[in-house]
């Protein structure tokens, strides 16, 4: 049983829950952007929390299978049609062998999570399906033509039809904590960070969001040894504006970090689009 992919809008790969623990010998984690999205998305079918699917950036996914499926779709809410029936997001849907699967473009957020009742079903690298698209690791990002191969169907089932959950914010406000280089900046940068939005440039993806606001000024200025990033890291280049680590995030940096934001609230990071301010609130 196959996926045929048809089209797939701006970028769609497949994402589990990552690699955790390797960044001792560097390699990121990686996996679903808004993974609370991915393990809906698996619970609604029936699969494991830790199933591969595909992640969605903006929509645009056109899929057909080979025979019939059980499907969810969460994250980003786009418009959704099989065989160009209109069908709902966050709920379980059943499409026919040789039906089209079809995704519009969101009105609001910037990932959708399709899970395929018994997971996609390519060959783990270093324990994850996931593509990382910094690194290279994993399976290539979807092209038209791909067969996506899809796993057994787990023994339980679904157990509910829709599930009731609100889509993405408007307003992003993301709480974070000060850095392990908070130091290294004035006073009032730590206030300037908090204190006015930060807009999302186009310079953003699964490695990290580029933000555009006010600067942040340093107060130490001499240059930092690499050391180790994780996953919603504000770390401040020379220009004195910050960039978000998400998924694909580098192992390693050399700039400091300013502040982290709750891993909690990095999904919500994750869906916010080009365009949209941001919000930080300290904790």
């Amino acid at each position: 049983m196959t996926l045929e992919v048809l089209a797939t809008g701006p970028l769609a790969t497949v994402q589990d829950l990552g690699r955790p623990g390797l960044a001792g010998i560097g390699v990121g984690t990686s996996g679903a952007a808004d993974a609370s999205s991915l393990r809906l998305a698996n619970r609604l079918v029936g699969n494991d929390e830790n199933t591969a699917a595909i992640e969605v950036t903006f929509g645009g996914l056109v899929v057909r299978p080979t025979r019939d499926v059980t499907v969810a779709l969460t994250g980003a809410p786009c418009p959704l049609s099989v065989d160009g029936r209109g069908a709902a997001a966050n709920a379980v849907l059943r499409v026919p062998a040789g039906a089209e699967l079809r995704l519009g473009v969101p009105a609001i957020g910037l990932r959708s999570y399709l899970a395929v009742r018994g997971g996609i079903d390519v060959a783990p690298v270093l324990g994850s399906r996931s593509t990382d698209v910094l690194s290279g690791l994993g399976p290539d990002q979807l092209r038209p033509g791909a067969a996506l191969p899809i796993g057994a169907p787990p023994s339980r089932f679904p157990v509910v039809d829709i599930a009731p959950v609100a889509g993405p914010a408007e307003e992003v406000v993301l709480r974070v904590q000060p850095g392990p280089r908070a130091d290294w900046f004035t006073d009032e940068a730590l206030e300037s960070l908090v204190s006015a939005p930060y807009e999302v440039t186009p310079e953003s993806n699964r490695v990290g969001m580029r933000l555009d606001g006010p600067v942040l000024e340093r107060s130490r200025t001499e240059e930092l040894p690499s050391e180790g990033m994780v996953t919603g890291a504000l770390q401040v280049p020379p220009l004195g504006t910050p960039t978000l680590f998400l998924a694909d995030h580098p192992v390693t940096g050399g700039y400091p970090v300013i502040g982290v934001v709750l891993a909690a609230d990095v999904a919500k990071a994750a869906q916010a689009r080009p365009g949209q301010h941001v919000h930080f609130r300290c904790i």
